[in-house]
């Protein structure tokens, strides 16, 4: 049974830092690319970053870089994304996710398995 699970939400203030864990099993962790994405109240799901298992290549969205870094443990199948200098427009449903077309992998529409999410609340 393929299963991603997301960890590590929370709530944290302006300016704060959060790391999300995202563990992966069912499948073969190396031919997938691990994306996150986030859902904020009312709006759509958007790719915010993604990481290719087999060569460690990453992206991001404009609206996160220079804050947020994607990283793997391939021998974990754990993907993470360490989340700094957050903002109250952060705010959202972060969902892992993973797929094989990594020119996708910011796009949902790319990707073959969703775990169910993990609620991250930036406010004072």
């Amino acid at each position: 049974e393929v299963q991603l699970v997301e960890s590590g939400g929370g709530l944290v203030q302006p300016g704060g830092s959060l790391r999300l864990s995202c563990a992966a099993s069912g499948f073969t962790f190396g031919d997938y690319t691990i994306s996150w994405f986030r859902q904020a109240p009312g709006k759509g799901r958007a790719g915010v970053s993604c990481i290719g298992s087999s060569d460690g290549s990453t992206h991001y969205a404009d609206s996160v870089k220079g804050r947020f870094t994607i990283s793997s443990d391939n021998a974990k199948n754990t993907v993470y994304l360490q989340m700094n200098s957050l903002k109250p427009e952060d705010t959202a449903v972060y969902y892992c996710a993973a797929g094989t077309v990594k020119r996708l992998c910011l796009y949902s529409y790319g990707m073959d398995y969703w775990g169910k999410g993990t609620l991250v609340t930036v406010s004072s």
